[in-house]
């Protein structure tokens, strides 16, 4: 099994051709490619495991299927004996992609 470390938004990510994750904003319009720098790959039979020092030459490429944002989460700021509460809500911006080629 195809596997890669690939980084973007700060985070990195475990991921295999056909998967589908979230990551942070990307600019790219949906439809587009994106390639990604990888730092560690394995062949097919998971034998062979090459790591960069810090990445490899090689790119993991993925299709954007589209911009949407998380569900809501409510931050709270609360003193007590002081009546005072503040409560505010965000919502993160994400992208899904596909993995197209590793």
């Amino acid at each position: 099994m195809d596997l890669a470390i690939i980084k973007t938004g700060g985070k990195q990510y475990l991921v295999k051709k056909g998967d589908k994750i979230k990551v942070e904003k990307l600019p790219n319009e949906v439809g587009s490619t994106v390639k990604f720098d990888t730092f560690l790959t394995t062949d097919e039979k998971g034998e062979k495991v090459e790591v960069g020092k810090p990445l490899l030459g090689s790119k993991v490429e993925a299709k954007i299927l589209k911009h949407d944002r998380a569900k809501k989460i409510l931050v709270v700021k609360y003193k007590a004996k002081t009546r005072y509460e503040k409560r505010v809500g965000h919502r993160q911006h994400y992208t899904l992609i596909q993995i197209e080629k590793i």
